[in-house]
């Protein structure tokens, strides 16, 4: 029985190649694979002395050869391929072991072009495309981690079922088409286009789910094949609780993107059901966590956090105050662990340095969502061109309406269209959206926000169609409004604006979030 194996991944390799020798496997090998298998003193044959044709243009082709690939497509119970295979002098391999050129790693150390494209693997693809064709009568294993599974079938049956080998098909022919998913992705980016003509999405499952969104709903949660430069939920270290469910994997999301928007301090972040019900920023992380739960205790009830700096012992212990579902920040002391340990079904997620480090400048990403029988892509929306804004009436806001008004924006871009959001410099006081009119969103939070709104600032995603707007705002105490302007009427708005006192802004840019 012949068994070919030459993995970049290298773990568990020497175990499982010593296993297939005791179970009387003659093995085949390549480089690097080879001399660790040497190394280690376990019995295996250059691939080109089994051919008889030697490695060239610099080991650019080592196995494509018809006694490699002759003895991973043949067919034994066919007579006219065994006979084949006799007369040519090619041996049936029966096991193969292959994974790939470490592309996706390479890319992410920033290496030069030259150096990425020759981790393009082309013989190891072609050996785990032919050998899972052939899976009726060969065994491809891509992942280390089903080596022991393989041994056990051997050791236990003398042959791997043909369950598995349709199990470990199935997986091979994922491995390479990720793998292809990735170059093809790798090099629109060098071309600088966002939206080729054939997008390529490469993902892999980090965990099934319990259900979807419901329960009647299946669910799996799959991670992108290289790690973005900015914190992620998808790779951020699950440090305790239970499970983390479809549902709080989206407000985890939420809530990250949210508080990514305040790298200049101590910002805290309430989100319940994809939606922000507190906001705000203080010197000192506990006040800002205090703050932002202060917003709407009720909703905060089962909410999820999102915190940008090291949650620390005080912090932890506000924490605990409250029944929450998950919460997601930079890291967490020792103290706080201790004290989060107590809360057993809490989701503890670190994402790592970057979410405190304001000055990280993310890479383009882009957003999919899924419509009946396709996709929709685009940029993420990161613009937050402050340059441009222009005031437009006659009142110029004051250095605190300023900075409200910039709190106000920034908190805006993450809630449903039509969107309305009231806030303070530091804090956001109300907000409403998921209406089919901005009026009604801006009653809505007028009725949440009460009498903390006096002296407050608005943000609105798009231009008011109608001075009712405006008038609603004013009528709840807002002082100062930011908004994309665009409307037709644009002239009844501000007039409407300056007859109430207000100072209003316009960007030029609108933040829909459908």
């Amino acid at each position: 029985m012949l068994a070919l194996l030459s993995v970049s991944d290298k773990r568990g390799l020497v175990p499982f190649a010593q296993g297939l020798v005791r179970l009387g496997f003659k093995l085949l090998s390549t480089g690097g694979t080879l001399e660790a298998l040497k190394a280690a003193h376990v019995p295996a044959t250059k691939v080109s002395e089994h051919t008889g044709s030697p490695e060239i243009l610099g080991g650019r082709v080592k196995t494509l050869h018809p006694k490699i690939h002759g003895g991973l497509l043949g067919r034994p119970s066919l007579e006219s391929d065994r006979q084949e295979l006799e007369e040519n002098g090619i041996a049936p391999i029966s096991l193969v072991a292959v994974n790939l050129y470490p592309f996706r790693e390479t890319v992410a150390k920033g290496a030069p072009r030259d150096e990425v494209i020759e981790q393009i693997d082309i013989g190891g693809p072609a050996m785990v495309r032919a050998s899972a064709k052939n899976a009726a009568h060969v065994t491809i294993v891509v992942d280390p981690s089903d080596y022991d599974a393989v041994l056990a079938e051997l050791e236990k049956e003398k042959a791997v079922s043909a369950a598995t080998r349709r199990r470990l098909q199935h997986k091979a022919f994922s491995h390479t088409a990720a793998y292809d998913a990735a170059i093809a992705a790798w090099l629109a980016e060098q071309e600088g286009d966002p939206f080729p003509e054939s997008l390529s999405v490469a993902v892999t499952r980090a965990q099934g789910l319990r259900y979807g969104e419901n329960p009647h709903q299946r669910g799996a949660f799959y991670r992108e094949a290289r790690a973005p430069r900015e914190p992620t939920v998808a790779f951020s270290e699950v440090l305790q609780g239970k499970e983390l469910s479809y549902n709080n994997l989206l407000d985890l999301d939420a809530a990250l993107g949210l508080v990514l928007e305040f790298p200049q301090g101590p910002t805290a972040v309430v989100i319940k059901h994809n939606t922000p019900c507190g906001v705000a920023s203080d010197a000192v992380l506990e006040r800002a966590f205090r703050k932002a739960r202060a917003v709407d205790e009720t909703s905060a009830f089962g909410g999820i956090i999102a915190l940008n700096r090291e949650v620390d012992d005080a912090t932890a212990k506000a924490l605990t105050e409250t029944f929450l579902e998950a919460v997601i920040a930079p890291s967490y002391s020792a103290g706080a662990r201790e004290l989060l340990a107590g809360k057993k079904n809490l989701r503890l997620l670190a994402a790592g340095p970057g979410l405190a480090q304001g000055d990280a400048k993310p890479r383009a990403q882009l957003e999919l969502r899924s419509v009946s029988g396709g996709l929709l892509v685009m940029d993420r929306d990161a613009v937050e061109p402050t340059a441009e804004w222009k005031v437009v009436t006659k009142r110029t806001p004051t250095h605190e309406e300023w900075e409200a008004l910039r709190f106000a924006w920034r908190v805006c871009k993450h809630v449903k269209s039509n969107a309305i959001v009231f806030a303070s410099p530091n804090e956001l006081l109300a907000q409403a959206g998921g209406q089919t009119s901005r009026v009604d969103s801006v009653r809505i939070a007028a009725t949440r926000g009460g009498e903390r709104l006096k002296g407050s600032a608005v943000a609105s995603d798009a231009f008011f169609p109608f001075r009712d707007g405006l008038d609603a705002l004013a009528a709840a105490g807002a002082k100062s409004v930011v908004q994309p302007g665009g409307s037709v009427r644009d002239a009844e708005v501000i007039a409407a604006a300056d007859e109430h006192g207000l100072a209003m802004i316009f960007t030029g840019t609108r933040h829909f979030r459908h």
